[in-house]
């Protein structure tokens, strides 16, 4: 519940069946209000520190191992720049067999496509990478023998394709300790309201009754 305490309030017309007039009001967290990092501070990398999601780990126990407190969960997605949990943090090895297994059934070993594997010559000089995406039958001629022909190619399964995509989620970048306090008084002052007609307090703005202002 850190994240909600953060949020400022919202006073909205109350649809309540119970409610004493048609000027009582229901106060509410703004879910609406929200705030990011400006995308050119990500290229400042002495204020973040790269870092790998371990298996199992969630936002909380991350933000506990980092910043000391499980409810700074929402500093870590906030400075990873991830907005649903469900779709861009790593799933553990456990979820995402079942994950794949469910997805693929049968097809889970299934070849999904083929890529290179790297290629040197007796120099060690580099002739193909690794990971492009080829045909079955991809062939190029040996380095150091021009007569043979090399089929430097591998078959990626739906499963490896789906770990090496969930692989990817787990580089993140967060914010360094030093720096916490500095961004969560930003933070604060970046939520208060500024004066305007919903403006009551600079925590507190009021929307519109259309009970009032569109009577029946």
């Amino acid at each position: 519940m850190g994240y909600f305490r953060e949020l400022p309030d919202l006073a909205y017309q109350s649809f309540l069946p119970g409610k004493n007039s048609s000027q009582d009001y229901v106060i509410a967290k703004n879910l609406f209000r929200r705030v990011k990092f400006r995308d050119d501070l990500y290229n400042v990398f002495t204020i973040f520190d790269k870092y790998q999601i371990k298996d199992g780990a969630r936002p909380d126990t991350v933000a506990d191992e980092i910043y000391g407190s499980p409810e700074l969960d929402w500093v870590v997605l906030t400075t990873a720049n991830i907005i649903n949990v469900r779709d861009q943090w790593p799933l553990s090895d456990y979820q995402l067999y079942n994950y794949a297994e469910n997805k693929y059934g049968n097809d889970l070993t299934k070849i999904r496509f083929y890529e290179t594997t790297e290629v040197k010559d007796s120099s060690n000089r580099l002739i193909l990478p690794a990971g492009k995406v080829v045909t079955q039958n991809f062939t190029i001629p040996d380095p150091d023998d021009g007569t043979k022909t090399l089929s430097p190619v591998t078959g990626i399964t739906n499963y490896e394709y789906e770990t090496r995509k969930n692989d990817e989620k787990r580089s993140i970048y967060l914010l360094k300790p030093a720096y916490l306090q500095q961004f969560l008084n930003d933070m604060r002052r970046e939520m208060l309201y500024s004066e305007s007609s919903e403006y009551i307090t600079d925590t507190l703005i009021q929307t519109q009754n259309t009970n009032i202002t569109l009577p029946q």
